[in-house]
């Protein structure tokens, strides 16, 4: 039976939920503004990157001295900016911020080109709003820099016209997305090192980013199946960059997998580890500034490896498989795959060697990331 917006996936978060969410971050990205409604009350933000004067002055006309502009505690960090709050900070006095400056504070490539900022006088409150983390949060789902302008809406300030979307459904959107995936459809697709494959596409209940997993032959169900899970990587899979191994990971992958009678690539829409490509190419730009693939991730604000793995688990399981020997050199995937439910019964590694290009980055996955490289 085919499932409907009103339906509820297992978190028990409405589809409808589910779609408000997926609106809420289509109006981000165009840079428009989105009502937040939560316990505390109604709350107005625009993402910080896509700051213009005519949304600012909103912001200002709704806010006034209320206006803040909240950051990660990862980027906070690299500002010098004192962490007074949980999870998120939020700067006083944000209404007197130009957009320029709003821009220049969320995204760390501007650094260089606007290094004199603050010093900056930080929000003290013992209790953090939710409306400012999931506000931030709505960003990251965007694949914005995690920074947002936020202002509380009293009743003489209401707005309409705008999408209005809640902290609940925000903060349960990716669970709720990932057990919403369903397959789509399967075709036949021969592949340059394994001819018997095929591709299944997953889709969520919202319509958002689609999952594929790659079946090389036809892998018995009651063995573990020979798995890798794969984060999508344009600039390595695609155009054959020497920055990562990602390319040669994938194609070595499905050439194992026929050497040994089949297997399953499940293909993950979390480019950059989940921070999307153009905050990858922004992590890239940093990196020629000096800065490892982890400080690059930091400064701007995001955490080093922002992945989930419970769409990965339920894909595994709608094919029919409950227990891998999985291909990877990263055991958080392996405990993250055991906590949901799979049976990896084996680690396969899964290396190739280095190039001038990519052994520091590769280095830095095994001294700060834990990889077994």
């Amino acid at each position: 039976m085919s499932r409907t917006p009103e339906d509820h996936d297992a978190t028990g978060l409405p589809g409808q939920a589910l779609i408000e969410v997926d609106r809420a971050i289509g109006d981000l990205r165009r840079g428009m503004p989105v009502v937040l409604a939560s316990d505390e009350g109604s709350y107005l933000f625009l993402a910080a990157e896509l700051v213009q004067r005519p949304g600012l002055e909103l912001m200002r006309a709704k806010g006034g001295p209320a206006l803040r502009l909240v950051l990660t505690h990862r980027r906070a960090m690299t500002l010098k900016i004192r962490l007074y709050t949980p999870d998120v900070v939020a700067l006083v006095g944000s209404d007197q911020f130009a957009p320029d400056t709003i821009q220049a504070l969320a995204d760390p490539c501007l650094d260089l080109a606007t290094p004199l900022k603050g010093p900056f006088h930080a929000e003290r409150l013992e209790k953090t709003p939710g409306a400012w983390t999931s506000g931030v949060r709505l960003a990251k789902l965007a694949r914005l820099l995690p920074a947002i302008l936020i202002a509380p809406l009293s009743s003489d300030h209401a707005v309409s016209g705008y999408l209005s979307v809640s902290t609940m459904a925000i903060d349960d959107y990716e669970l709720a997305d990932a057990a919403s995936l369903v397959p789509i459809v399967t075709a036949r697709v021969p592949l340059a090192d394994a001819p018997d494959s095929k591709l299944v596409a997953f889709r969520p209940l919202d319509g958002g980013p689609e999952h594929l997993a790659i079946v090389v032959g036809a892998p018995p169900l009651d063995a573990p199946v020979l798995t890798r899970l794969h984060s999508e990587c344009f600039t390595g899979d695609l155009i054959g960059s020497l920055k990562c191994d990602c390319g040669e990971q994938l194609r070595g992958a499905i050439a194992a997998m026929e050497q040994a009678g089949g297997g399953i690539v499940l293909y993950m829409a979390q480019e950059g580890r989940g921070i999307g490509l153009i905050n990858k190419l922004r992590a890239y730009r940093l990196q020629d500034q000096g800065y490892d693939t982890v400080e690059a991730n930091e400064r701007l604000g995001f955490e080093s490896d922002e992945r989930m793995f419970q769409p990965a688990a339920r894909m595994l399981k709608m094919l029919g498989y409950g227990k891998v020997r999985l291909m990877t050199n990263n055991p958080d995937k392996v405990a993250a795959l055991q906590a949901l439910g799979i049976d990896v019964a084996e680690r396969v590694a899964h290396q190739f060697p280095t190039n001038p290009h990519n052994e520091f980055y590769l280095s830095v996955k095994r001294i700060k990331s834990g990889h077994l490289l």
